[in-house]
């Protein structure tokens, strides 16, 4: 029997009707790509496409990134994965305090290489971190990370955060919310993309605790006017700073390689940090 997707010379295919064989040659492509995407890169570790069939057609405010896994990470994602890491897919609601040993619960969603989720997780002990990434080698970095400073407040979970707040977490479940460095989304066709939106708040206020803090930072200054825009004109939420600005870097946030880097190029970050009400 030929393969269709590589017919040989030898064996013509039998005719058929305009369009037939170039439709069943675009549904095997299309059915092929869907399998690939599907497939874990590393057995046991984070899922390709967790959400799977809840996939939907939304705009999103991240890219899933695939670059170079080093042999440290993906050692840790095939070891550690199965103890800290969860994929995101949309069908059971966790069980946080089960998850995390009682520990109130902050949700970080965008960690990069973890090294900042890390440090903030070593300080303090007595709170857990749920953190949130598509970006492979970070989510094997923050796991190995983990495991060599001995800490047990971390897990790492695999996917789109929006469906992790709308579907998996009950009512009132999180004691705060950390979204540092955002894709700032610069050009402005792209803006309806950045996630600090008053949409986002709405799903955020419904599963953050009264009292709980959203904090965000950012070294994109109309995307800090952004935040402190919208965070504002929102009901649910105070600023937390008493003139109602932005406010100082907070001792709990580590100055990050990035951040760093942003600051000697002359960029400005701003913290923005908001109480549930």
């Amino acid at each position: 029997m030929s393969d269709p997707l590589n017919p040989t010379p030898e064996t013509p295919e039998t005719p058929g009707p305009a369009g037939t064989d170039a439709d069943a040659l675009r549904e095997a492509s299309f059915e092929r790509q869907r399998r690939l995407r599907q497939e874990p890169r590393f057995p046991g570790g984070p899922a390709a496409d967790p959400a799977g069939s809840h996939h939907e057609r939304r705009i999103r405010s991240f890219q899933p990134r695939r670059s170079r896994v080093t042999a440290g990470q993906e050692d840790a994602l095939q070891r550690l994965w199965p103890l800290w890491g969860l994929d995101i897919d949309g069908r059971g609601v966790l069980d946080l305090p089960a998850l995390f040993d009682g520990l109130p619960v902050i949700l970080e969603i965008g960690f990069g290489m973890g090294e900042a989720t890390a440090l903030m997780a070593a300080d303090d002990p007595a709170t857990g971190i749920l953190a949130v990434d598509v970006h492979t080698p970070g989510q094997g970095n923050l796991l190995g990370l983990a495991e060599r400073a001995g800490l047990s407040n971390i897990r790492v979970a695999n996917g789109d955060a929006i469906i992790l707040l709308r579907e998996m977490l009950e009512p009132a479940s999180l004691d705060g919310l950390r979204v540092y460095f955002p894709d700032p989304w610069p050009k402005k066709r792209h803006h309806k993309r950045r996630l600090i939106q008053p949409e986002f708040l709405d799903l955020v206020a419904r599963r953050l605790k009264p009292g709980a803090v959203i904090h965000c930072a950012t070294d994109w200054e109309p995307y800090a006017e952004q935040m402190l825009e919208v965070l504002t004109a929102h009901p649910l939420f105070e600023n937390t700073h008493a003139d109602g600005g932005y406010a100082p870097r907070p001792a709990f946030r580590p100055l990050t390689r990035f951040e760093g880097q942003g600051l000697d190029k002359g960029h400005v970050v701003r913290d923005v940090l908001f109480r549930r009400l």
